[in-house]
């Protein structure tokens, strides 16, 4: 795949950017055990997380009716948040994006963590300038970012065949088709390569896989 007819990257966050796929494994189980359910390893989170966050939550054995979704997914997002500085940045990363940059890509994050919380990692992390935008949503559900990206996509103003998302999940794959953008996947982050090789899209299986397309 030829990546430089492309002149803008558009970045998922959580999973391709940032590695803490391991740290929502923690937390969750932490909620399992309070509730007597079943804990989940690694490679059991990325056959079944998925979007909404909802149905991922159904499988792992919630109940709505006895505790509303917006209770649950509120506790995990408080809890993440208590330990979201454990969580770092692929190694690849600190040389990724300067590259892109060096390269003469301009760059975007497109993101289902709540907006706030994304600006401040970004900036803590130390790579907020390298993005022209940081769009994530406007609460904690990760319902979606379709809307957001196009949002983002009207404002970038960038031609859209110029423009390239990569992300780590199906939902990423599917944002993309619907702002109608060309996407990338890397199995590296909340989905398993298995589910993301139906994706029909590329799959690269590193960051360093993808540099040497740039």
């Amino acid at each position: 795949m030829d990546l430089t007819r492309y002149n803008h990257i558009i970045w998922d966050w959580n999973g391709t950017l940032l590695n803490d796929a391991w740290l929502c494994v923690e937390v969750m189980n932490g909620m399992l055990a309070k509730r007597n359910l079943s804990p989940i390893t690694l490679e059991i989170y990325r056959s079944i997380f998925d979007f909404p966050v909802r149905d991922y939550y159904l499988k792992l054995g919630f109940d709505f009716d006895r505790e509303p979704f917006e209770e649950v997914g509120m506790e995990f997002m408080v809890l993440y948040n208590r330990r979201q500085k454990e969580s770092q940045l692929y190694p690849e990363v600190k040389h990724l994006l300067p590259y892109c940059q060096f390269k003469g890509y301009t760059q975007s994050i497109l993101s289902a963590r709540e907006q706030n919380e994304l600006l401040t990692e970004t900036t803590e992390r130390e790579v907020r300038p390298f993005f022209n935008q940081v769009r994530g949503l406007d609460d904690h559900y990760a319902h979606g970012k379709t809307e957001v990206g196009f949002r983002l996509v009207k404002d970038l103003g960038i031609p859209k065949q110029e423009m390239i998302f990569i992300g780590d999940t199906l939902h990423d794959s599917e944002v993309a088709g619907e702002i109608g953008i060309d996407c990338i996947l890397i199995p590296n982050g909340h989905q398993s390569e298995e589910r993301i090789q139906t994706a029909g899209v590329p799959v690269f299986s590193s960051l360093n896989k993808l540099v040497e397309k740039l």
